[in-house]
């Protein structure tokens, strides 16, 4: 029965018009997904596990299927301006991920404006840090792990690769993530501007020290970086100033451009339902898996 209904509201949203479609919340999403099929392939396996010194949560997807013993891992932090999203209503992207045989962990965060920078990144740190511990009692290899984001958590996913400080801050070598894909995310907006990044970033007296594009480096993990030209949200600069400044140094960083898709469609096209937008999780998969291989393999 549940799957009859959100089946007919899936229906009425996209009788109404794909506007609607495209702005319907990420939870809304979830349910549409999960009643299309999304979660055919994949399995949650753990829900609000505490983790870190803040009372944060996280959830995992598994693959329905595991094809080996130890999985490869990704983290994905959810976007919403630094100041909303959670866990839960993700599902979308943690069945879509967990569909084509990753283990995946989808952490909460704390947000703006109960905090400010850098606590979300300190959140992400911990968050890598208990998977790091972890991962292998519920089917992950810790030795591959890997970071992946939407927006304000693509913000976290890429920071945490390029600025070492939040993870060894954990104790955790910034060697445990071996690849990192920001979808839509901010690396480059000083000066602030927006709102949002006022409200996140303008009480550190070192403003820079918030701009992932400060902390580009030649040894760098690699990074997959995706923006469009239809994105309004977060301007494509971002993902092409620093996918310049990576391969001036000589990292390996990828760069796609998903044209008119806009911010919203980029994340939104991890789920089933929307999956024909553009083909942001094949490419995903395919980078993660040419940077998770198993060596035994």
């Amino acid at each position: 029965m549940r799957r009859v209904i959100a089946l007919i509201g899936l229906a009425i949203v996209l009788m109404i018009g794909g506007v609607l479609a495209f702005t319907s919340p990420p939870r809304l999403l979830s349910e549409y997904d999960w009643a299309a099929g999304g979660g055919a392939d994949a399995r949650q396996v753990t829900e609000g596990m505490p983790f870190g010194s803040h009372g944060q949560t996280l959830d995992i997807w598994a693959p329905a299927h595991p094809k080996a013993s130890k999985l490869p891992v990704v983290v994905f932090w959810y976007g919403g301006g630094w100041a909303k999203g959670d866990r839960a209503a993700y599902a979308f992207a943690g069945r879509a991920l967990a569909s084509e045989g990753f283990l995946v962990v989808v952490p909460d965060y704390r947000k703006v404006p109960q905090v400010r920078f850098p606590a979300f990144l300190e959140d992400g740190a911990e968050a890598v840090a208990w998977t790091r511990d972890n991962i292998a009692d519920r089917g992950g290899d810790p030795d591959r792990i890997a970071f992946m984001g939407h927006s304000a958590g693509a913000y976290v996913a890429v920071m945490l690769a390029l600025d070492t400080k939040w993870l060894m801050d954990a104790g955790v070598d910034p060697a445990v993530v071996k690849a990192s894909i920001g979808l839509s995310g901010p690396y480059d907006f000083y000066p602030f501007v927006k709102p949002r990044s006022i409200a996140a970033m303008s009480k550190w007296p070192r403003p820079l020290e918030t701009q992932p594009i400060e902390f580009a480096r030649a040894d760098a993990p690699p990074l997959l970086l995706v923006t469009s030209q239809g994105d309004e949200t977060v301007r494509p600069r971002n993902a092409n100033n620093l996918s310049a400044k990576l391969r001036a140094l000589g990292a390996p960083v990828e760069l796609r451009n998903y044209g008119p898709l806009t911010h919203e469609e980029v994340v939104m096209a991890l789920s089933k339902p929307f999956r024909s937008k553009g083909p942001v999780l094949a490419d995903s998969v395919t980078f993660l898996r040419a940077n998770l291989a198993d060596e035994g393999e």
